[in-house]
């Protein structure tokens, strides 16, 4: 988008965003954001002769008029915004230049994460994504392994972002010591990653057992067995998706991605929709293309400044433990999550983000992680749904089983029959599904949970079916 330069015209002190990246009036006067619409800006100039100046910058007209019309339809009370949960770089490294490849990396974040807060979006995390990690360990030994990641560990810290170190295996024909190093890496560091368990040639049955060995280690080895929060192993997942820890790529690099946190976004609207299923799949749908709109063009603007190419977005309405898509179901089924309509409510939040006119990547579905959201962790210790119950709803949305809770006496055995469901149905489907399960050392079923993550909360565990 070409925006006028700040410089231009009167300043402005006050005013709301018109729902642009960054909204401007006819003499380039700013309007900053907090998602609402005002009938004139503060600086006095009239939206006609706004809409006329922005007609003229590239998708710009197209932004306007979806927020222009999502402001009529809705009034002054309109849904919360979603936030950037996920901003994603995906870089190229090698071992003895990864500091400054990184740094690189995150100057684009950076840029992109102004960017974005200026239109209005809070950004919540910067990541980085390399290439799988085989790639740059090859000829070390294990103490040297451990110790390039431990370097990379303290630089994340430092520079305060998240890293993914792409899987560990791709194929059964792949050396599978990258598969024993991997749990050791991810319970001494913060780090990210996965194991591909499933692709365009079927189930590779070898990686669902690594996958399985790599949670048990993390169970045992790492503070309650939080790790785990960090490894999935995913199935038919395409690279360039901006959410952890099934991200990926094994191009050049230089590309980024985006992904929301929208579960009290979907909460408002199925609020306002009263049961009305047809309204409340239509207007999410134009909720989530609005902003969807928006976010590309900023992104787009990012593109031309940083020559980082945008890959897309994954518009899946990640919920937090302040963004609930649990309550997001029980606003529109009137009933708790589990209970009958809490499939076709999936459908319409999956079909809503599949329907956005814009470049997508990821899972571009929904998530429903009973340990990151206090909605779902709630009806999970009363047992309104169980596993079968996520694996049912994975047929008409995604990510498959994300943050499960799992007595920490499951078996190796178990885990891979859990984890081979989750391939099959991805295969069948041909959809990336995940499998993300963390266990809870020394607890059975019946016993509460006891992570102590900022990111989890905890819940009743339950048996294995």
């Amino acid at each position: 988008m070409n925006i006028p330069p700040m410089q231009r015209g009167r300043k402005v002190t006050s005013g709301e965003q018109l729902g642009c990246p960054a909204g401007f009036c006819h003499n380039g006067c700013m309007v900053p954001g907090n998602g609402r619409i005002m009938s004139r800006p503060s600086c006095g100039c009239k939206p006609r002769r706004l809409w006329k100046s922005m007609a003229g910058n590239c998708g710009a007209a197209a932004v306007v008029l979806s927020v222009f019309f999502l402001s009529s339809l809705w009034g002054s009370d309109m849904p919360r915004k979603p936030k950037v949960r996920a901003l994603t770089a995906f870089v190229r490294i090698d071992r003895d230049h990864y500091a400054q490849q990184i740094q690189e990396g995150l100057v684009v974040l950076r840029q992109a994460k102004a960017a974005f807060e200026q239109g209005g979006y809070e950004v919540q995390t910067v990541r980085v994504t390399t290439q799988p990690f085989p790639q740059y360990i090859l000829g070390l030994n294990q103490q040297e392994v451990l110790q390039l990641f431990k370097g990379l560990d303290d630089l994340s810290a430092k520079e305060s972002f998240t890293l993914n170190i792409g899987p560990a295996a791709q194929s059964d024909g792949e050396d599978s010591a990258p598969i024993e190093l991997l749990g050791k890496i991810l319970a001494s560091t913060h780090i990210n990653a996965s194991v591909v368990v499933a692709g365009e040639n079927g189930i590779d049955w070898k990686s669902v057992r690594s996958a399985a060995r790599v949670m048990k280690y993390l169970e045992e080895n790492s503070p309650h067995g939080e790790n785990n929060f960090g490894f999935a192993a995913t199935a038919m997942l395409l690279p360039y998706a901006p959410f952890f820890p099934g991200s990926y790529h094994n191009g050049a690099g230089h590309q980024f991605s985006i992904g929301l946190e929208g579960g009290n976004l979907v909460a408002d609207v199925f609020a306002a929709a009263k049961g009305d299923l047809s309204v409340a799949a239509d207007r999410l749908s134009q909720e989530l293309g609005a902003h969807a709109k928006i976010l590309e063009a900023i992104a787009i603007k990012v593109q031309s400044a940083t020559s980082w190419t945008y890959m897309g977005l994954d518009a899946t309405p990640a919920p937090s433990l302040d963004s609930s898509i649990g309550a997001a179901f029980e606003n529109l089924t009137a009933g708790k999550f589990g209970s009958s309509g809490t499939l076709t409510a999936a459908r319409i939040i999956t079909e809503a983000v599949r329907s956005i006119p814009v470049k997508r990547v990821g899972y571009s579905g929904l998530m429903l992680p009973p340990l990151e959201d206090p909605v779902l962790a709630q009806r999970w210790s009363e047992g309104t749904y169980n596993l079968d119950s996520l694996l049912a709803y994975s047929a008409v949305c995604g990510t498959g089983l994300d943050t499960v809770p799992l007595p920490g006496n499951a078996s190796r055995a178990q885990l891979e029959r859990i984890i081979g469901d989750v391939a099959s149905l991805a295969v069948k489907w041909h959809k990336p599904l995940t499998a993300r399960l963390i266990l809870a050392p020394g607890k059975k079923a019946g016993e509460r949970t006891e992570f102590a993550s900022p990111h989890l909360t905890n819940t009743i565990l339950k048996p294995l079916p």
